[in-house]
């Protein structure tokens, strides 16, 4: 017990020192916000945001980006980026920010944990690709973002969620990368209410523009670009897909050309051009320059042709997939994995309030790129038996072909569809919640 109130008062310590040592303009442990109250926490010697730190890389989610596309799909080479990796650059480069302009860290690392959560198999092709086939099927736009915040909210612990800070939510939620923006202030007026509408309005029209409610919240965003910018071009030229000589000149007087000088003048002009202010802004030289090799990575690189040779393939399986899972559980076929991985233990309060084609879409953005591909193996592939179902007699012909992915599809198209897609290294079992 003694212990145990030393610890509290340390807490409590660092409560306080929070006050003075952190900017006006931070967000502070005390103002966080649960929309379900743990007297534990109140109880305990941990700070807030710091908890939520800890619940993100203990959950299952965190875990899948091990195996995550970031960019480049379905190519063996080791010193790609993957998901995992992108998610520790934004966490390094948004706390190297925060600390200098000192914001709370333990919020910029949150979200930053956190932020990609949500992303399908196969990075950002796979997320168009899903998203088409949830809006064809009226439950509205798939969104990486959004997903994170469900994925921490509502289906992680099997739907009970880990019952995060609003701050950290709302920082997930509001981390667009992709939009260039020369500076970002706050929106410090929301509440739980505000998430929920928020996160409705982009699956209903992904252009709406959301801003995150803190500082921290803003750092993320900025940092998220700043990690992949120069990342991407080192990844591309090492694939061969470009050459280092082809990035523009306006950009390479400005950055240099290597993904380090590209971090460090970034990160320094941002700090530079924010400190002691509400907001955070990049000199319009360098905003300018980002924005044209924001464009400069986009038709080089992911538009690349070269990078979407297995494109149509993988849209195909995305659609499959969705339509044997979505078969599976609306005939509810138990022994389907769909039951036995997702749904197996799920809070009744998710399966009733989620659309059946919301929990195949849940299912599936969980994956890892491995995964994805095992089951297209296991559902999709014509396979070898001994035995025909409900049978114990043993076949005369090994080549006797039984495909396990009942209707969906002509058998020619599959296959051909599946072909050499990728050596894949067997995954049999994921649980996704």
């Amino acid at each position: 017990m003694k212990n145990s109130e030393a610890l509290i008062k340390v807490r409590l310590s660092l409560d306080t020192e929070e006050k003075l040592r952190l900017s006006q303009w931070a967000c502070k442990s005390c103002d966080a916000v649960r929309k379900e109250d743990e007297p534990s926490i109140v109880a305990g010697h941990r700070q807030q945001f710091s908890i939520d730190s800890d619940r993100i890389l203990h959950s299952l989610a965190y875990s899948r980006y091990i195996d995550k596309t970031q960019v480049f799909y379905l190519i063996k080479n080791d010193h790609i980026t993957h998901r995992v990796l992108h998610v520790q650059f934004v966490s390094k480069i948004a706390r190297t920010i925060g600390r200098l302009l000192r914001l709370n860290e333990d919020l910029i690392e949150a979200i930053a944990l956190g932020h990609d959560i949500g992303h399908t198999p196969f990075g950002h092709d796979g997320e168009r690709f899903l998203s088409d086939i949830c809006s064809a099927h009226g439950i509205g736009c798939f969104l990486h973002n959004v997903q994170s915040v469900k994925f921490l909210q509502y289906i992680e612990r099997k739907g009970r969620g880990w019952n995060l800070t609003l701050q950290v939510l709302d920082g997930i939620l509001c981390h667009d990368g992709e939009i260039h923006e020369q500076s970002l202030a706050p929106n410090k007026a929301k509440d739980f209410k505000t998430l929920e509408e928020e996160m409705l309005a982009k699956g209903r029209d992904p252009g709406v523009e959301i801003w995150p409610m803190t500082l921290e919240g803003c750092v993320v965003r900025f940092a998220d670009t700043i990690s992949y910018i120069g990342r991407d071009i080192e990844d591309a030229i090492r694939l061969e897909i470009i050459r280092r000589d082809e990035i523009p000149d306006e950009c390479r007087d400005v950055f240099g050309e290597t993904n380090g000088t590209i971090v460090y003048t970034l990160v320094e002009d941002l700090v530079s051009y924010s400190i002691d202010k509400p907001c955070i802004s990049f000199s319009d030289k360098v905003s300018d320059a980002l924005k044209v090799l924001k464009e400069f990575n986009r038709k080089s690189i992911y538009e690349n042709p070269r990078i979407k040779s297995q494109q149509d393939k993988i849209k195909l399986m995305f659609e499959l997939l969705f339509e044997k899972y979505y078969d599976d559980y609306m005939k509810g076929r138990e022994d389907s994995d769909i039951f036995l991985e997702f749904l197996d233990g799920m809070a009744q309060r998710y399966c009733v309030e989620t659309p059946p084609a919301g929990v195949v879409r849940d299912f599936i953005a969980g994956m890892t790129d491995d995964y994805f591909l095992t089951q297209c193996h296991k559902n999709l592939f014509p396979s070898v038996r001994q035995y025909l179902p409900a049978s114990g007699k043993k076949q005369r012909s090994s080549f006797f072909f039984i495909k396990e992915a009942g209707s969906i599809s002509d058998d020619r198209e599959i296959i051909s569809a599946c072909e050499n897609i990728i050596e894949t290294k067997p995954v049999d079992k994921q649980e996704i919640c």
